[in-house]
């Protein structure tokens, strides 16, 4: 496989490269009763260079798929394989990737599917394809079977507070913010936190930090929804104290001078996952083979995401205005690694910067997925009784993850061995073993469940 990522012109990945002389058809035909099948696979393979996708032997069902992303930095994978000409390159060239104004519509489009003018699949918080799967967010709590593919990222998220607390010494260790918001709520304030979904990644990061400081989360202060791109706007006109998102929000946040940031999720809970590649259920059983060329589209750009002299090109990519329309450096300081948390404190070459294919990073644990259900029954999402492991089993399709990995001439260190990553510690020094999630859920002070 070529490191570097090709932009394939035309709307087949064969046909726009097929030097004179040669075409698709000859090669598929004549050349064939010339040469062996192991011939034919080697002039294939010259005729698509870089390991473009062989039209005929392993033909997508379909060239179309419909994704929603929302303006995080994130979602690059799905922006850089559109961009790069990745889908095409493995038979899908029709892919649409489409702004989503929120989570909740992301779930709405979802719901419809792209036949009723919805969305197929999406960048998506790790635990909506569970909610939604288990129809715990859905129209009528109706079930929508969902399929996570691929984590499209581990660390890049940020909790960011008010300037108003900066003389606390705000961090990972914030106590004083207990007696600041009772403080706040006796002079008639009420004392808003917000993320971006009930029941998601950024709630988890934010409720986890503040039940660890002693604040709960539902009785100590109000838990709002907020739209990422809203976050900063919301701030500014003082409806909220503290939030969770991802970036370039923090970032745009510490620019303006509105608040500071308090930690990156890295320092919670350090590779901790993020977002994933969800799609609907049916739309992976109805078309396997183009659910894997999606997988091997948004693998070789998470790949490509990954590599620091692809930073700046990243940025500039993400910044256009039909994708974020914010400023290219808002974006490329964080994604390499440099944090300024808007109180002096600058942290360059931070080991929790966003990671896109290193240490694992797009490989979907289920032992992530298992503690990501067991804090939502902590906090009330899901119901004490959830068969966890066999919803976990459903909805991760680890399997296709890593068959599309093989294709794609992953080396075998970089596939993990199991589907856990065995015991994760956080910044509190509680430890979650996926072996036994109990044990974990009772060792927590402040919980529903």
């Amino acid at each position: 496989m070529s490191d570097d990522v090709t932009t394939v012109p035309g709307r087949k990945a064969c046909s726009a490269l097929s030097p004179a002389g040669l075409t698709r058809r000859s090669l598929l035909t004549g050349t064939a009763q010339a040469l062996g099948t192991a011939a034919l696979l080697s002039a294939a393979r010259a005729v698509v260079p870089g390991g473009a996708w062989a039209a005929g032997l392993d033909t997508p069902e379909t060239t179309k798929v419909v994704l929603g992303f929302i303006a995080l930095t994130d979602s690059a994978p799905l922006i850089v394989a559109r961009e790069k000409g990745l889908f095409a390159k493995y038979g899908l060239p029709d892919a649409d990737v489409q702004k989503q104004a929120s989570w909740g519509t992301t779930r709405d489009n979802i719901e419809l599917g792209s036949a009723a003018g919805g969305i197929d699949g999406a960048h998506i918080l790790t635990p909506m394809p569970y909610l939604i799967s288990s129809g715990k967010v859905t129209k009528n709590s109706q079930k929508l079977p969902m399929a996570i593919l691929a984590r499209l990222n581990v660390n890049g998220q940020c909790i960011s507070v008010s300037n108003r607390y900066k003389a606390g010494g705000v961090t990972t260790e914030a106590r004083s913010l207990k007696a600041a918001f009772a403080d706040a709520r006796k002079a008639g304030k009420e004392v808003k936190c917000a993320m971006t979904f009930p029941g998601g990644t950024h709630d988890m990061w934010l409720r986890y930090w503040l039940a660890a400081n002693g604040v709960d989360p539902d009785r100590d202060v109000s838990t709002i929804v907020v739209p990422p791109p809203q976050m900063v706007a919301n701030m500014k006109v003082d409806t909220m104290e503290a939030f969770c998102v991802g970036e370039p929000w923090n970032a745009q946040l510490v620019a303006q001078n509105i608040g500071f940031t308090a930690l990156t999720t890295g320092e919670l809970w350090s590779n901790h996952p993020e977002k994933a590649l969800g799609l609907r259920a049916d739309w992976v059983e109805k078309n396997p083979k183009a659910a894997k060329a999606l997988l091997m589209a948004v693998l070789e750009a998470q790949m490509w995401c990954d590599k620091p002299e692809n930073k700046a090109e990243m940025a500039r990519i993400l910044a256009r205005r039909e994708w974020f329309k914010v400023p290219a450096e808002e974006i490329q300081g964080r994604s390499e690694g440099t944090f300024d948390y808007g109180t002096g404190r600058v942290v360059k070459d931070s080991p929790h910067v966003m990671k896109f294919w290193r240490d694992h990073a797009s490989y979907p644990f289920k032992s992530h997925d298992l503690w990501f259900l067991t804090e939502n029954m902590r906090w009330g999402y899901q119901p004490a009784d959830l068969d966890a492991r066999a919803l976990v089993d459903q909805v991760n399709r680890e399997d296709l993850w890593r068959e599309a990995a093989k294709a794609l001439g992953v080396p075998a260190a970089e596939i993990p061995a199991s589907p856990s990553r065995g015991k994760e510690t956080f910044f509190d020094g509680k430890v979650f073993d996926p072996e036994s999630p109990a044990s974990y859920l009772a060792s927590l002070d402040i919980r529903r469940a």
